[in-house]
């Protein structure tokens, strides 16, 4: 683990946003779903005066119940069209991940920044055009991992760089959540590999828990694509779906370390989701949910502290008025990028045995629990270690994927 290395955007660029004390035109680019949330943080940011919202590109239009407070934002199910109406000055893409490439391009081809959730793209091949068009277009491509937003991760490096757990031995994480099965149906892309012949690789480790990914390479100072020297991958299904609900990662660096992510979507209990850089004096742990930190080194109590967070459509404000770097620069996901082509590239997940897992009532349905899968996960961000090489007979009849 490097204490130095992490991600910190491009540096701020004066004259790329509004005059001072004018708030920034915004459009948003799916509004239901998880696009609600952006909708009311567009709201908040707008009651404060940093933004406006001008435009929603929506399949269905909003009501004016939903858009209440934001006067009348034009909407149309072109962005071309919302755009050439709008001219906005950034946009707030939060679409099935199948879209985000072809979204994003219309955006930076009319100029206008972004804020793109993740993953920015289903392939390598298509990061890489997105990444060439922004550097070409000389806007800002902020992507929504809100966990790197957070001020844990450099007082984190801080702590390392000053040996308060002595000499770095890599960095594990866990994400344990419950998901029914109805969460696989609730869109046609849902749980899917591909759809009509297009990459989407929604799965456990590429969508609902990437943050797990992306906040432990940042750590690890592991943020361009040519950090990354190998990607195994354990992928499996308890669902009767295409993509993985239960899967581990282990990305080893061009330096040497290595970064382990285990991620179930079958838990038996909901956890909070956290990454771990373990020293050979002692680990920080960080809920990044929560921005907290423990610390526990040899000889003294655990420390726990909450650090604060930045918005990142604020950073992006801030940033095109030259104040601010991005948080989560589009060029700083290049590692990432590469672990979800691992992903993509890897055997189709494999389907668990009946045995390995058993139904449960949920909040909303029914939910498959892998057995003995909390466990599993919170050792694998321990150990560094698969589910194979942890003695899960389930995983032990399948070669991890490299």
């Amino acid at each position: 683990m490097s204490a130095k290395r992490g991600p910190g955007g491009g540096q701020p660029v004066p004259g790329r946003g509004e005059p001072s004390g004018q708030p920034v035109p915004v459009v948003l680019v799916g509004a239901r779903g998880h696009g609600r949330s952006h909708l009311e943080n567009i709201r908040r940011l707008q009651d404060l005066g940093r933004v406006r919202l001008v435009g929603i590109c929506e399949l269905t239009p909003l009501t004016e119940a939903e858009t209440d407070g934001f006067g009348a934002p034009a909407q149309s199910a072109d962005l071309r069209t919302l755009l050439a109406a709008t001219a906005p000055v950034a946009a707030v893409v939060c679409t099935p991940i199948h879209t985000h490439t072809e979204l994003a391009l219309t955006a930076v081809e009319h100029g206008v920044h972004l804020l793109l959730e993740k993953p920015p793209a289903p392939s390598y091949a298509q990061f890489r055009t997105l990444t060439e068009a922004v550097a070409g277009a000389r806007v800002a491509c902020q992507i929504g991992f809100q966990s790197l937003g957070s001020a844990a991760l450099p007082a984190i490096r801080a702590l390392v760089a000053d040996g308060a757990i002595g000499e770095p031995l890599g960095i594990g994480a866990a994400g344990a959540w419950v998901r029914e099965e109805a969460y696989f149906r609730r869109a046609p892309w849902a749980g899917r590999r591909r759809l009509d012949g297009v990459d989407v690789v929604d799965g456990a480790l590429t969508n609902p828990l990437a943050h797990a990914v992306a906040t432990a390479l940042a750590l690890d100072g592991a943020v361009h694509a040519a950090d990354v020297a190998r990607v195994e991958t354990e992928l499996f299904r308890a669902h009767d779906i295409e993509s993985d609900d239960t899967s581990w990662v282990r990305v080893t660096t061009t330096r040497g370390s290595r970064v382990a992510v285990a991620a179930t979507l079958c838990a038996a209990e909901p956890g909070e989701p956290y990454v771990t850089v373990h020293g050979s004096r002692g680990r920080l742990t960080f809920w990044y949910k929560q921005d907290r930190v423990r610390v526990e080194r040899a000889g003294r109590p655990p420390e726990e502290r909450l650090h604060g967070r930045t918005d990142l459509l604020e950073n992006l404000v801030d940033h095109l008025a030259g104040r601010a770097a991005l948080l989560a620069d589009v060029h700083t996901t290049g590692a990432f990028m590469r672990v979800v082509e691992a992903v993509r590239r890897a055997p189709d997940p494999v389907p668990l045995p009946p045995d390995a897992w058993y139904s449960a009532p949920g909040a909303r349905g029914p939910r498959r629990v892998v057995r003995g899968i909390d466990g599993l996960v919170a050792a694998a961000a321990d150990r560094l270690s698969g589910y194979a090489e942890l003695g899960a007979a389930w995983a032990r009849r399948q070669p991890p994927g490299a």
